[in-house]
């Protein structure tokens, strides 16, 4: 059994880099495509090498540590350089929630968007908790807001 586990180790490292492919589209990170693309190449050398497990390990790690180095980002700064791309934050910009407590421009308060608990501070003039309220900008951590009733000041 272990000779035939030798013979065909590039057979588990196909199934490895398989399921980190598939599991990726769960994600769509590019963390664990690039972990596949590791596996991918270990089972390359799986092929070459049949007995050399140690340098299979060796070849996927190197591969997968330089595709998460080196590739990934480049691959991320595209995705966000394209027209159309909104991050989460932005997204948030023109959303409607509702203040939990007082909010006020110095003191701030805390509103809940989406479901979502965020220190907020008014746009202008102070907002009564149970107020609907948009979201005008997000400033770091903090929810700038103002009521949803009143024109945008």
């Amino acid at each position: 059994m272990a000779e035939w586990l030798a013979a065909n180790a590039w057979l588990g490292w196909l199934v490895l880099a398989v399921a980190l492919g598939v599991t990726e589209l769960l994600t769509l990170d590019f963390t664990l495509l690039m972990l596949a693309s590791g596996a991918l190449a270990g089972g390359l050398t799986a092929v070459v090498f049949p007995g050399a497990f140690w340098l299979q390990i060796l070849v996927a790690v190197v591969v997968a540590v330089a595709m998460l180095g080196l590739l990934r980002p480049t691959l991320l700064r595209r995705i966000r350089e394209l027209p159309g791309y909104r991050s989460s934050l932005d997204k948030m910009i023109g959303s409607t929630g509702v203040a939990v407590t007082e909010i006020s421009p110095a003191a701030g308060g805390e509103v809940k968007v989406a479901g979502e608990s965020w220190t907020a501070r008014s746009v202008e003039g102070t907002i009564a908790a149970g107020t609907e309220v948009e979201v005008y900008q997000i400033d770091g951590a903090v929810a700038v807001v103002y009521p949803r009733n009143l024109a945008l000041p």
